[in-house]
């Protein structure tokens, strides 16, 4: 039998777009008291709004997302028709981490937890799982815009020689690549309620036109939907058995994956923080079992 070393608790975050103030909700509470893991896997909005934790800044999700979510720089169709991308890669992954809502790179390079985002491989259609240390280094930021470039509505990004799409795609929910790097014990933040299930893509005859140059990524889209519902029926095996310990939403989120509403962004917010704190008894006994 393979020898492997057991380590402590892993954080997988889901990404789903605007729902991911959900997710932001959450995670703000863990900060609030205190709680620790020792690697964090985030896929699109699990991972541009989990970093925050990586950087210790609870509240800047919800803040940043109030102040701009109605400017067009941010995300809209302007952005799409001019530069290919619905949001927008110059303001939201350089002015607005770096100027309007500074984000704390120095905490984020101290703190020793681990930070893994996942991409799919669109030449592939496989995960590509990237650990990133500083936000600062080459080609960071640009692992953080691929893993949330959505079909359709995204430029494609190539890094060291891949072509990178959104990383929900290939692996929605990074369970079991969180299991293998050691984490035998996770907690595991969704963004969908209890008894959701994935259907087909929708718009499947744009997106194999457009990717029609990439076989592999036009299977992985079809396929996403029976892989997304695979792993949502491994995590309940998971949970059931004492290894996952599961927050979601106790009914649909009044947001999809774009919503230009402050008041629907912070009622998803106050959602997840309010799910995180009738959760946290049971979550901080998860911890210490």
């Amino acid at each position: 039998m393979e020898n492997r070393t057991v380590k402590q608790i892993g954080l997988v975050l889901e990404g789903g777009g605007m729902r991911g103030l959900f997710t932001a909700g959450v995670i703000d509470v863990m900060m609030e008291q205190g709680i620790d893991f020792e690697a964090l896997v985030g896929v699109s909005a699990g991972a541009c709004f989990g970093c925050n934790y990586k950087s210790k800044q609870p509240g800047r999700v919800l803040r940043y997302n109030l102040a701009y979510c109605k400017d067009p720089r941010y995300c809209s169709l302007r952005s799409l028709w001019k530069t290919g991308n619905l949001f927008g890669t110059e303001f939201c992954y350089y002015e607005l981490p770096d100027r309007l809502d500074l984000f704390d790179v120095k905490t984020f390079e101290e703190n020793p937890m681990d930070f893994h985002m996942v991409c799919t491989d669109v030449e592939t259609g496989k995960p590509v799982y990237h650990l990133c240390k500083s936000t600062r280094a080459t080609n960071e930021m640009e692992w953080m815009r691929a893993s949330s470039s959505l079909p359709l509505v995204s430029r494609m990004v190539e890094i060291d020689g891949m072509k990178l799409m959104d990383g929900g795609i290939a692996d929605s929910i990074p369970i079991r690549f969180s299991e293998k790097m050691g984490y035998q014990k996770n907690v595991v933040v969704l963004t969908q309620p209890e008894g959701y299930v994935k259907k087909p893509a929708s718009m499947m005859g744009l997106i194999r036109w457009q990717f029609r140059k990439y076989p592999a990524f036009i299977d992985a889209m079809m396929r996403r939907h029976e892989m997304y519902n695979d792993t949502i029926d491994y995590i309940r095996k998971q949970e059931a058995a004492g290894q996952v310990f599961v927050i979601r939403p106790q009914q649909a989120l009044p947001v999809g994956r774009i919503e230009h509403n402050p008041e629907k962004l912070e009622q998803a917010y106050q959602m997840g923080r309010d799910a995180a704190i009738e959760a946290l008894p049971a979550l901080q006994k998860f911890m210490i079992d």
